[in-house]
């Protein structure tokens, strides 16, 4: 890395409650024109890759609220928080009583990220930077916040999902109608007005849906 992930994002960042998890403070950039918005080349530049983990994303909102509003869902079990950019969600089920957490991220920035926050909430989270898209899973809950924004991203991640379903894994994705989001494969868990960066969206109140996966 050209940039010391800590440093950079200690100084690029702010503690910040997101507004529909209140609960949870992360650190999240104060203003997202500047980091969100650079240039392919001034991001190359820093070494930094698309910094999902600096925003809580509408989808990872109202799936961390539905955790921790119905924690009987993730209480005693193993959580697999696919995907984890800021690790929100995965820290909405340590506090929901979730057994075991493993944040999954392939950018290696998000492990400093998810870190950081862990340690702000005083949780404890595992940790993989491995791509486990159509791998075994050693947990009993998936968790995905905000995943089907790209077309060949949700391509690969229908038929996994779909297999750890069958499996009787409850895989849980919290939406906010994102473009691929396979909607025939899907069980209406609860809806929520969630509130976002005007920057990184087309509105400042996005509607969000929680979804059971279906096999």
């Amino acid at each position: 890395m050209k940039t010391d992930p800590e440093a950079f994002i200690r100084a690029n960042t702010s503690l910040t409650a997101p507004p529909h998890v209140p609960e949870i403070s992360l650190h999240l950039a104060s203003e997202a024109h500047e980091l969100w918005l650079k240039t392919e080349e001034e991001l190359e530049a820093i070494g930094l890759p698309p910094p999902f983990w600096a925003f809580a994303w509408a989808g990872g909102q109202g799936l961390a609220r539905y955790i921790l509003d119905h924690p009987e869902t993730v209480r005693g079990q193993r959580v697999l928080d696919f995907a984890s950019g800021s690790g929100l969600v995965g820290i909405a089920a340590v506090l929901a009583g979730a057994r075991e957490v493993t944040a999954v991220d392939i950018d290696p920035w998000a492990e400093t990220a998810i870190r950081l926050n862990a340690g702000i909430n005083r949780v404890s989270l595992e940790f993989t930077g491995a791509d486990l898209v159509g791998q075994a899973v050693d947990a009993d809950i998936v968790l995905a916040g905000d995943v089907f924004y790209d077309r060949a991203f949700a391509d690969a991640l229908i038929p996994w999902f779909t297999r750890l379903a069958a499996e009787g894994k409850l895989v849980l994705v919290g939406d906010p109608g994102r473009s691929y989001l396979p909607r025939e494969r899907l069980e209406f868990c609860a809806a929520y007005q969630v509130p976002v960066t005007r920057a990184l969206e087309d509105s400042e109140v996005k509607k969000t849906t929680v979804w059971r996966f279906g096999s």
